[in-house]
This record gives C-alpha cells, structure tokens and sequence, in this order.
C-alpha cells in the first residue's frame, strides 16, 4: 500500500511505540488520527505531526465506535490501522498476598485483546466498504503483541494471555478479511524503549538490554515504526506475527 493520503489511525499513539508509529506514517504522508486515554499527550503529538487526536479508551465501545466516526468525519475512512495501546500489570496467580485479583485479569484482558478486536471490527468495516486499491487491497490492520505471549515471565498470567490472543487471532482474522482485500498482521516486540522501561534506572535499562543477543539493548520505537511502515508497503505480508525482538527469548523472571 502507498501510504502517502492514506487515513491511518493509531491507538495508543500518545507515547512509546505508538507515537513512534503515529510520526513515521505522518511523514509518510498518512493522514494520522491518534486514540489515546491520555488526550493531553495525544494533542501534542497531533499537532506535532498535523493529525487529530481524540480522547479514547479501547476497552469502552461507545467510546471507540464515536472516536472511529470522528476520525472518518476528520480524514475519511480508514486505511491503516495500528493497535498499540496496551497494559501490563504484574501479579503471580497466588502469592503471599493472596490470589490474583479477577478484576485485575479481566483488565487486561478488556484492553489488550477485546480492545484490540473492536479496533480491527471497526476499522475492516469501513475498508470493506471503499474502493480497491492497487492490487485489490482496501486496507490493513497491524496489531502489538509481545514475546511474553511466547516467553510470559512469572506474574505475567494475564499479559501474556491477552497477548497470546492477539497471536492467535491474527491469522483467522487475515483469512476472515482475505475476501475483502484487508492485510492482518502482528509484531510481537521484546525490549523496547517505552515510558515503563525508561521510566527505570539507567543501570537498569543497560542490564535488560544486555540481555538481547544481538543488537544487546533496548530497542528503538523508531525501529518498531520502520517495520510497521515496511509490513504497510508489502503487500505479501499477511496473517503472521513477527518477532521484533533481538533473538531474546525470556527468562522465567
């Protein structure tokens, strides 16, 4: 897909990978519309980039059926979707403290999975219903997993599993939306320089990212956006889940 007029939305855009992605497709000539709760740092961003933000929370429908109604009014139907916003608290399932509280699993999983599914049902509604593109194509939906939906490390039951369903809805949903012409793909990043991670120590940072084989650091969001703006442009990527990780694999903790 030629990425340049597009109308592209990215959830969780405000920081991290998400805004990394959000400012590789504006200056790639997308038209850009950033879903974030934080509708502060959304602005920011927008403005940076010359796009739209709009106060959102993924795991609440009515609030993203109105963003995604917005965005469409704002740039037209959407061409390019990007799911970024995610959670990650910790919990061991028992622990000293007591059981893992129910509420806290449902959570994450609200946000990281069920959220995720609305963005891609909502967005391959309005593609379904444009013009073909070059090659058939009438648009694409990438999604965030994570290596722990593979090596999930100890307090990590409900993020690994929200994740681990991004996995594995990637394909059947790719295959759902192979008649309409729209792409479904997923990259699952390691170590990256997001606000929970720089958020930690120097000493810190520098051990976790001695731990990646090869480059041995945290990874740039610029270079999880690089892939993001390749998998748009390469039409033959489909139904998979790329591992953007440095050949990490994770340890138990």
């Amino acid at each position: 897909m030629d990425i340049s007029g597009k109308a592209a939305i990215v959830t969780g855009g405000a920081s991290g990978l998400g805004a990394a992605t959000a400012r590789a497709l504006a200056a790639a000539g997308a038209k850009v519309a950033i879903f974030d709760m934080n509708e502060e740092l959304a602005v920011q961003v927008a403005t940076e980039i010359g796009g739209t933000a709009f106060a959102v929370n993924v795991s609440d429908d009515a609030s993203v059926e109105a963003a995604f109604t917005a965005a469409a009014d704002a740039h037209g139907p959407v061409r390019i979707m990007i799911n970024c916003a995610g959670i990650g608290p910790a919990a061991k399932t028992v622990s000293s403290r007591g059981m893992h509280a129910l509420d806290m699993f449902e959570q994450v999983i609200n946000v990281n999975l069920i959220g995720t599914f609305n963005c891609i049902r909502r967005a391959a509604d309005q593609m379904s219903k444009q013009d073909p593109l070059d090659g058939g194509e009438r648009g694409i939906c990438i999604n965030t997993a994570s290596v722990a939906a593979y090596d999930g490390q100890i307090g990590q039951a409900a993020y690994s599993a929200s994740k681990g369903g991004i996995v594995g809805m990637t394909l059947p949903i790719a295959r759902d939306l192979s008649n309409v012409g729209v792409r479904v793909m997923t990259i699952a990043p390691g170590l990256f320089k997001t606000p929970l991670l720089m958020g930690l120590p120097q000493e810190v940072q520098d051990s976790l990212g001695a731990t990646v084989p090869f480059p041995s650091r945290l990874g740039e969001p610029s270079e999880y956006a690089a892939l993001v703006q390749h998998i748009c442009e390469n039409q033959m990527l489909n139904g998979e889940v790329i591992r953007l990780d440095g050949a990490i694999r994770m340890a138990p903790r």
